[in-house]
């Protein structure tokens, strides 16, 4: 059932997903109407190039509840989820993918923990459909993730999540710049909980995350929560130092030892020495200007998203 004032919002992200909405309302207004709690529906259509808002509006017609709102172009799933969130009503919120990978009936296990007293409430994929390709990648960024911020979530890359109401306002209140809504989520909660929900194959049409953007995303979950690989860069630096510092101590030894005819032949050393420590020092350089990259982003403080129209 719907209310003025709603207790549950779900926000459900859409990009060129014109295939998958129809599957997804038959499975999820079911189960939303089986709730004890009222509820609505926001849905961001996020710039896409198909008949994604057609259908949306279509569909609204017939679905009491739905909101739909129209972002001006593509934003990504983070600016629009950000979206989702600053018109959502409920006291609660739940986010979810378009494309059934999040099973809708997983719903009411969500519920069932905003009802025991959590604000926020993860989830763990079980039974992943995914190429095992993505399952290893995914297993050794969580386990790399977790080490390195402190944040301490088995799965990162589940999108059906609960927030309560604090914690989304808390989110809204800091925005950060290309940050990871779950681990951001977890600064605001007072009790936090994770529950293994099921994961089944895409619908129809082919994931948005290429292996490009995944690694963009990782990317951000290192330099938007520690800032342990800027200390990795110190201890590195210091190494290589000390290294070089034996290497040339080493070299002045050898050529006394030996004569000035050994020194000539291990030049080829020498370019590999200096190969390895300007490398190192590229790499240093592109991490460094990924962290002043994102201060130059926040102190510009443009929106992370323009809304074209809200239809209610």
């Amino acid at each position: 059932m719907t209310g003025q004032n709603p207790d549950v919002s779900i926000v459900i992200p859409m990009y060129n997903e014109e295939q998958n909405i129809h599957a997804l309302f038959q499975r999820l207004f079911p189960v939303l109407s089986s709730l004890s709690e009222s509820w609505e529906v926001v849905c961001i259509n996020d710039g896409s190039s198909d008949r994604t808002l057609e259908i949306l509006l279509a569909e609204q017609k017939a679905r009491p509840g739905l909101m739909v709102v129209d972002l001006a172009r593509n934003f990504g799933q983070h600016a629009a989820v950000m979206a989702g969130f600053s018109r959502s009503r409920g006291r609660w919120i739940i986010t979810m993918d378009a494309d059934l990978q999040n099973p809708p009936e997983e719903i009411p296990a969500i519920m069932d923990c905003f009802r025991k007293g959590h604000d926020l409430v993860g989830t763990v994929r079980m039974g992943r459909q995914d190429t095992a390709f993505r399952k290893w990648a995914s297993r050794i960024t969580n386990r790399l993730i977790t080490r390195i911020s402190g944040i301490k979530l088995q799965d990162f890359g589940c999108m059906l999540r609960g927030y309560s109401r604090d914690v989304v306002n808390g989110i809204l209140e800091n925005p950060e710049y290309r940050t990871f809504i779950p681990a951001l989520a977890t600064f605001f909660a007072h009790n936090p909980v994770e529950i293994p929900v099921r994961h089944e194959d895409r619908a129809a049409g082919d994931s948005k995350y290429s292996l490009l953007k995944l690694f963009g995303l990782q990317l951000d979950l290192m330099t938007g929560f520690s800032m342990w690989p800027l200390r990795i860069l110190f201890f590195v630096g210091m190494g290589l130092a000390i290294t070089g510092i034996l290497l040339a101590f080493s070299l002045v030894a050898l050529r006394i030892m030996f004569g000035p005819g050994w020194a000539a032949q291990g030049v080829f050393t020498l370019f590999a020495a200096l190969f390895f420590f300007v490398g190192a020092q590229f790499f240093a350089l592109g991490l460094l200007g990924e962290y002043i990259g994102r201060i130059f982003q926040a102190v510009r403080k443009r929106p992370s998203f323009l809304v074209g129209k809200v239809y209610v």
